[in-house]
């Protein structure tokens, strides 16, 4: 598809778009004041933040190495969230979840999120049941085809396991701002309700096409890699948090990141991933609370690249 350009009433006018609420209820029962944004394709509303599990829920099959992961999902869920977003690509981690889900009162309250990650039809179906088993979840809410691989014939087998009941949402991932050309011809090739890519204060090349592009197709926005894998830590540390960062009720750097991707209104989950309660409480305290505003975001912009 050859680069477009747009006006800013045409952006404005696609951002809208992709905001507005359809008539259809809510699946889950949220706090009152968390920040739900709602899926395009039907208007659900979901927590503005989630929780990856790349690396962080790897932790193998020993039930000592598990353990301090159930604090973590119990504190996700306790704080509002609701988005798990896992893959077979991520060693033991569907395994992980599903045995923290059955040892959580809350797992009812799980929108589970995995991906296909293989070549070929039936080694497609055969891994996405696979995880469904691991996670012990009666069906996905959403499956996203893990960084395009073999994207052509998973999307039709994803929009059959829709057809059936079998899948609820459908969508397609790229990761470390890598492919996003071939990701943009896949979303106006192909009726995806779900696209993950990365994004971040420090990559922001989604704000030139990605994010407009889900806003004027009405797909909704998962963002990968909020902390640049934690890297973005690096650039603040032993650094105060600016005083104007209460204007947004901004309690740490955690949340001055995540909510200056939220706050775009594209996008419509972050997804940190940590093994941690402590840092599980930080990002989920980023779904409270006022958000920046255009200009405040670019100032957040220009303060963190002055670092």
């Amino acid at each position: 598809m050859p680069m477009m350009s747009w006006t800013r009433r045409e952006f404005l006018s696609a951002l809208a778009a992709a905001s507005a609420p359809i008539a259809a209820p809510p699946a889950r029962a949220q706090p009152r004041d968390a920040i739900l944004r709602p899926i395009p394709a039907t208007g659900e509303l979901l927590p503005a933040i989630g929780v990856g599990t790349w690396i962080t829920f790897n932790a193998g099959t020993a039930p000592a190495a598990r353990a301090p992961l159930l604090p973590v999902m119990q504190t996700f869920f306790e704080r509002g969230g609701t988005m798990i977003d896992s893959s077979p690509m991520y060693g033991t981690s569907e395994a992980v979840i599903g045995d923290l889900l059955k040892r959580t009162p809350r797992r009812q309250q799980a929108f589970a999120a995995t991906k296909v990650w293989t070549y070929g039809k039936a080694a497609g179906e055969r891994q996405m049941e696979h995880s469904r088993e691991l996670w012990g979840v009666p069906k996905f809410d959403l499956i996203h085809i893990h960084n395009m691989l073999d994207w052509e014939t998973h999307v039709e087998t994803l929009q059959a396991w829709k057809a059936a009941g079998r899948v609820r949402y459908l969508g397609i991932t790229t990761s470390h701002g890598r492919r996003h050309g071939e990701l943009e011809k896949a979303l106006t090739k192909a009726p995806f309700d779900f696209v993950q890519f990365t994004y971040s204060l420090y990559d922001r090349e989604a704000e030139r096409r990605l994010l407009p592009l889900a806003a004027e197709r009405r797909i909704a926005v998962v963002v990968n890699r909020p902390f640049d894998g934690g890297a973005m830590f690096d650039a603040v540390k032993g650094r105060p948090l600016p005083a104007w960062a209460r204007e947004f009720d901004c309690a740490n750097w955690a949340q001055f990141f995540l909510k200056y991707i939220v706050a775009h209104p594209a996008v419509t989950v972050a997804i940190p991933a940590t093994s941690k309660v402590e840092h599980m409480a930080e990002n989920m305290g980023a779904l409270y609370g006022r958000l920046p505003d255009p200009e405040m975001r670019g100032r957040m912009a220009r303060h963190y690249a002055s670092l």
